[in-house]
C-alpha cells in the first residue's frame, strides 16, 4: 500500500471522527441543559415524586432525611434522572444521524420509527409504576411494619432510590415489543420462533418480575400481566411484519419486465 493510499484512507476516519465528536457534543450539551433545568426545579419534581407515597399511606405522614447532605444528593440524583430522560430524545437523534449514512435507504425507513416507540413504551412503564405499583407497594410495605407494631419513618433518599429503581426497571422492560418487533424486521427472529419460544419468555418474565417487584404477589402480576402482553403484541407484530415482506416479495416477482 503506497502512502496515498494510506491518507486517502485516514481522511474517511478523520471525517468520521469529527462528525463523532460533533454527536457528542450535542448529546452533552443537551444533557447538561436537562441536568440543570431539572435541578432548578428538582423541589417541584420531589413533590411530584412522593405524591405516591402519600397516596399508599393515606395520611400526612412525611418523608425525613437522617443525612446532612441526604436532601442535596435526593435533588441531584432527580436532575441527572430527569436530564437524561429529556435528553434522551436528543441523544437519540444523535445516535441515529451519525449512524445513518452507513445505511440503506430502507433501514433508515425501519429504524426511524422505533426512535419515536421507545420514549412511549418507556413512559408507559413508568405510569405504570408511578400510578398503580408505587402507591400499593407502599401500602403493603407499611400494613407489614403496623402488623410488627413498628412505626415507619422512611428516608426520602432510600424511597427515591426506589422509585427510580422501579421506573428504570418497568421502562426497560416495555422496551420488549421494540426490541422484539426491531429485530423481527431485520430478520433476526421470525414469528415461528418467538410462538415456539412464548412458554420460556413467559418464565422469563416470571423470573424477572419476582426480582424487580417488591414482594407482593400484586406487584409481580402488575409486570407479568403487561409484559406477557407486550410479547404477544411483538409476536404479532413480527407475524404481520412478515405477512408484509411476503406480499411485497411476491408482487415483485409478478410483475412483468
Amino acid at each position: 500500500m503506497t502512502k496515498q493510499d494510506i491518507d486517502a484512507s485516514e481522511a474517511p476516519l478523520m471525517d468520521h471522527l469529527n462528525e463523532l465528536r460533533t454527536r457528542l457534543m450535542w448529546s452533552t450539551a443537551g444533557f447538561v441543559v436537562a441536568l440543570i433545568g431539572c435541578f432548578y426545579f428538582s423541589t417541584e419534581i420531589l413533590h411530584i415524586l412522593i405524591k405516591p407515597f402519600r397516596w399508599g399511606t393515606g395520611t400526612d405522614i412525611t418523608l425525613i432525611s437522617i443525612k446532612l447532605l441526604g436532601v442535596f444528593f435526593v435533588k441531584l440524583k432527580i436532575a441527572m434522572f430527569g436530564g437524561l430522560f429529556i435528553a434522551f430524545p436528543l441523544i437519540a437523534t444523535q445516535i441515529y444521524r451519525f449512524v445513518a449514512p452507513g445505511l440503506y435507504k430502507h433501514e433508515r425507513a425501519v429504524l426511524a420509527p422505533y426512535l419515536v416507540a421507545t420514549p412511549i413504551c418507556f413512559l408507559a412503564g413508568a405510569s405504570l409504576v408511578y400510578f398503580m405499583l408505587l402507591p400499593f407497594a407502599i401500602k403493603f410495605f407499611f400494613a407489614v411494619g403496623a402488623d410488627a407494631g413498628i412505626t415507619v419513618m422512611p428516608d426520602v433518599e432510600p424511597y427515591l432510590d426506589f422509585v427510580m429503581t422501579l421506573i428504570f426497571a418497568f421502562g426497560l422492560t416495555f422496551q420488549l415489543p421494540v426490541v422484539l418487533t426491531l429485530l423481527g424486521q431485520l430478520g433476526v427472529v421470525t414469528h415461528a420462533q418467538l410462538s415456539k419460544g412464548r412458554r420460556f419468555a413467559l418464565v422469563g418474565i416470571a423470573a424477572l418480575a419476582a426480582v424487580i417487584t417488591p414482594p407482593d404477589p400484586f406487584s409481580m402480576m402488575a409486570m407479568m400481566v403487561p409484559l406477557g402482553l407486550l410479547y404477544e403484541i411483538a409476536v404479532w407484530s413480527v407475524w404481520f411484519i412478515e405477512r408484509r415482506k411476503a406480499k411485497a416479495s411476491s408482487s415483485a416477482d409478478i410483475t412483468p419486465t
